[in-house]
């Protein structure tokens, strides 16, 4: 009896220049526009951009983007729970 071993998994568009372009778009978009726009930016180029490599890597920054949103949030809720120092041994 043996083991499986697995392969490393990569993304199938990780060589094509057109998913890069996509992803760096998203990246640029991010400065200008928030986040919910960023969504519905991905949702359109997914319905009607013609190469869907761009449109997977534009998709792909914006779930990016999501889950470091997601992960901070959680962080600063859970740092603010539990700092219940009063603040004025915080401002002296």
């Amino acid at each position: 009896m043996s083991l499986q071993t697995f392969g490393v998994i990569t993304d199938g568009f990780a060589h094509d220049p057109a998913h890069a372009a996509g992803r760096a778009d998203a990246y640029d978009d991010a400065h200008t526009l928030t986040l919910p726009e960023l969504t519905v930016r991905a949702g359109l180029h997914a319905d009607y951009h013609p190469n869907l490599a761009y449109a997977v890597g534009y998709m792909d920054r914006v779930i990016e983007m999501r889950l470091e949103l997601d992960a901070v949030s959680a962080a600063e809720t859970e740092l603010a729970w539990t700092d219940t120092t009063p603040l004025k041994e915080h401002t002296a």
